[in-house]
């Protein structure tokens, strides 16, 4: 026997089709497991993929600020299929002429125009892009090429048989372009007018192996910008002649520091090499700033060493401090390190290679342990990835002082950079396919790293709730995870913030941490040094954990439904283990009750005598009835019920329990678990978490009853802000209601890497 007490409701929509497809497999709409990828995620018996050896002579023109090169390349072709032509990528070629980039750009006139807006509209009359001098076999006769915008086509004299080789060398030059002008992009030259120095960052410098893989052939896909990179592995030997005063730091390991490095610069850098509590400056300010007003003529040829790397990059400059330590990396040593202008001191000084190092260790325990002999972070006012070394941003203001948003900023894009070398350039998957492949997973190892950097770190991303504003967007502006870099308009929350959150909710709270940790290890040792797709990804996080999580991928990663789920009901019932005495009298009060009303209470004085009460002759049998008196029928249909429980039963009855019957609604259309809080009237409280599961039958509405021993005062939903719901009003019983805030401020802005924001520090050296 149930009885109700009190409830709370809100009208409820209803879908024509309760059960859709949220938790239907993913199988059709992933790849068919074969021998070289397999059902389970890991890569198969058969699985192989390319190989491209380089040998690489370059000279730095730091007169006209211009590169020569001439390079030899060793393919290695194992793959089952016969290669006709090979497919090269020529990335400077997006800052052509004829580029495609400028063409497919959306633009407009504002009522306000900058000249660097103007100049994006002109595009520019700048000598740009490559030019590819020769391409020749080993016998020094040219081979056939066709140069299709940013890509190249080499047809070989004959087809290249599964499992042989090829050699060729190519000759080329290009103007490096002012990477702090409208032009933009990852790599270039920023030019210091105060001394009259320039700091390259020399990135996609060279003519690239496009991939060639089991899953869909060549990736030859333009280069128009955003996308970024599909790279194949090999071995680099590079000698990179520059100015002799220039300091160096490059991908790989340097093979003749005795030649290039000054006596007192060697000693530091061995001395370094033995340090692994704090950084050991090489080439100091002091040093640099003395170079900067000199500017030798002669040159100076590094060398350097990489193997097993996706690509190749490196900086030069008169300007270039230099600091490093050591990191222990399993059983090796890898050296940590920073170059910087004088310009990011004194923050480079202070944090960058101790960020380095803790991003080595932070990331390796949740994958493996850093394979490559140097990390390296370069001030570039700049955010970009290559093999062992990174650009990134973080420049103070002229007098030292700066904000602590800038601070921040500057921790975390090394973080974010530095944890590139493990996703992508070792798990090595198709940038410019899946750009949430290398961002997203990475900005979800950022958010830990940066978390174990500073307790109160104020991480941008991967925290549910901080995805809320870009889930809440109009369908229009939103597309799924699974899009192409080119196709997105919210790139930022989309490649970055959305997975990584996704990534933080599976481990927070679908997973948990110990199964996510396991499986996301798992999938990072698989695919070290291979080609990953998001088939292995999803099909590796589920074997190795055992979850299914089909419907997870599906609608975070496929669709672009947000989480709105709505505690619609709460209805409240306890057991009925009343006397007749008891129920008898609950039930006068409830007539009492009922009976109270407006017209009742005027009518007393209104109608001083009814003609029941006037007249005997109207009464009857019911005139004296007292239906809520207690009958001795009563008291033996009690014995008799109490006398036929068994003792489990009358323990049941007696305990006390209460009953709370909860509806929940999805609005929002994305399925998720529900986290729920009770809270109750001692000021006690306890949460209750039910798998997404629960909406396997009805995806649009659920209801679930939990039994409690103490009374509820109320109920919160999400109580954690686990799961990126959307709307919070709808997630209390009894509603609870805020009100909205807003505030009157000016709004300014700052170039990318400039310290920005409230400044204390220069504010405290004024007083």
């Amino acid at each position: 026997m149930l009885l109700f007490l009190g409830g709370f409701s809100a009208m409820a929509q209803w879908s024509e089709q309760n059960h859709a497809e949220r938790f239907e497999q993913l199988g059709p709409m992933l790849r068919s497991p074969n021998v070289y990828r397999t059902a389970s995620g890991a890569p198969g018996h058969m699985y192989w993929q390319q190989k491209a050896d380089h040998e690489i002579e370059v000279e730095l023109n730091d007169d006209n600020q211009s590169i020569k090169g001439w390079q030899k390349v060793t393919y290695f072709n194992n793959s089952p299929d016969d290669l006709k032509c090979l497919w090269i990528q020529l990335d400077q070629n997006e800052r052509a002429k004829d580029s495609n980039t400028p063409k497919i750009a959306e633009s407009k006139i504002n009522p306000r125009m900058s000249m660097r807006q103007l100049e994006s509209i002109l595009w520019h009359d700048l000598d740009l892009g490559y030019k590819i001098l020769s391409v020749k076999d080993m016998s020094g006769n040219d081979i056939p090429v066709t140069i299709v915008k940013t890509m190249m086509r080499v047809d070989l004299p004959q087809p290249l048989k599964a499992g042989e080789k090829t050699e060729f060398t190519m000759d080329w030059t290009f103007n490096i372009h002012d990477r702090m002008s409208f032009i933009g992009g990852r790599p270039g030259y920023e030019f210091f007018e105060k001394d009259g120095n320039y700091l390259y960052t020399m990135a996609e410098w060279f003519p690239r192996m496009a991939v060639y893989s089991d899953f869909e052939g060549w990736q030859h896909k333009q280069f128009v910008g955003r996308g970024e990179f599909a790279l194949t592995f090999g071995d680099y030997k590079v000698k990179i002649t520059v100015p002799a005063d220039h300091m160096v730091g490059s991908t790989g390991v340097l093979q003749n520091p005795e030649q290039v490095l000054s006596s007192a610069e060697l000693d530091r850098w061995n001395t370094a090499k033995k340090t692994f509590d704090k950084p050991v400056i090489i080439r100091t300010q002091a040093e640099v700033e003395r170079l900067e007003k000199q500017k030798a003529k002669d040159k100076k040829t590094w060398e350097f060493h990489a193997e097993n790397v996706r690509d190749f990059a490196w900086t030069s400059s008169r300007k270039l401090i230099w600091d490093a330590m050591a990191v222990k990396q399993g059983g090796n040593e890898v050296m940590a390190m920073s170059y910087y202008a004088k310009e990011a001191n004194p923050l480079w000084e202070q944090y960058s290679t101790r960020v380095v190092a803790h991003t080595l260790k932070s990331y390796s325990a949740r994958t493996f342990d850093y394979p490559y002999p140097v990390a390296i972070s370069v001030e570039a006012s700049n955010g970009m990835e290559y093999p062992m070394i990174c650009f990134n941003y973080g420049r103070p203001d002229a007098d030292g002082t700066y904000s602590e948003a800038i601070k921040n900023g500057m921790i975390g894009v090394i973080i974010h950079e530095v944890g590139h070398n493990y996703f992508p350039m070792i798990v090595n998957s198709d940038e410019r396919q899946w750009s949430w492949m290398d961002e997203g997973l990475n900005t979800f190892m950022q958010y830990l790293a940066e978390q174990e950097w500073d307790r109160n770190f104020p991480s941008r991303r991967g925290a549910a709730h901080k995805i809320v504003p870009y889930m809440r967007s109009e369908k229009h502006l939103l597309e799924p995870i699974m899009t192409n870099s080119e196709n997105i308009i919210q790139f930022g929350p989309n490649a970055y913030a959305k997975p990584a959150t996704g990534l933080n909710i599976l481990r927070e709270t679908i997973m948990g941490r110990e199964l996510f940790d396991h499986a996301y290890k798992e999938y990072s040792q698989r695919w070290m040094f291979k080609h990953p797709t998001p088939d292995d990804f999803f099909r590796t996080m589920e074997d190795a954990s055992g979850i299914d999580l089909d419907w997870f991928w599906r609608g975070w990663f496929y669709g672009t439904d947000p989480v709105d789920i709505s505690l619609e009901t709460v209805n409240w019932y306890k057991l009925d283990n009343r006397t007749p005495a008891e129920k008898k009298a609950d039930e006068k009060k409830a007539f009492d009750r009922e009976e109270t009303y407006v017209s009742k209470t005027y009518n007393l004085k209104d109608t001083p005598v009814t003609v029941v009460e006037a007249d005997p002759a109207t009464r009857d049998f019911y005139y004296t009835y007292n239906p809520f008196a207690v009958t001795p029928d009563d008291e033996s249909a009690y014995k008799e019920f109490m006398a036929g429980l068994s003792p489990k039963e009358k323990e049941m009855l007696n305990s006390g329990l209460n009953f709370y019957e909860l509806k929940f609604r999805n609005i929002g259309g994305l399925v998720m678990p529900l986290i729920i809080q009770f809270n109750y009237t001692d000021g006690t409280s306890d949460v209750e978490r039910i798998p997404a599961e629960i909406w396997r039958l009805n995806e649009w509405e659920v209801s679930k009853v939990f039994a409690k021993k103490k009374e509820v005062k109320n109920i919160v939903l999400d109580p954690f802000r686990e799961t990126a719901d959307i709307d919070e009003s709808n997630n209390y019983w009894p509603r609870q209601f805020e009100p909205s805030r807003f505030e009157l401020f000016k709004g300014t802005g700052g170039a990318r890497g400039v310290s920005s924001g409230d400044n204390p520090m220069k504010k405290a050296r004024r007083k």
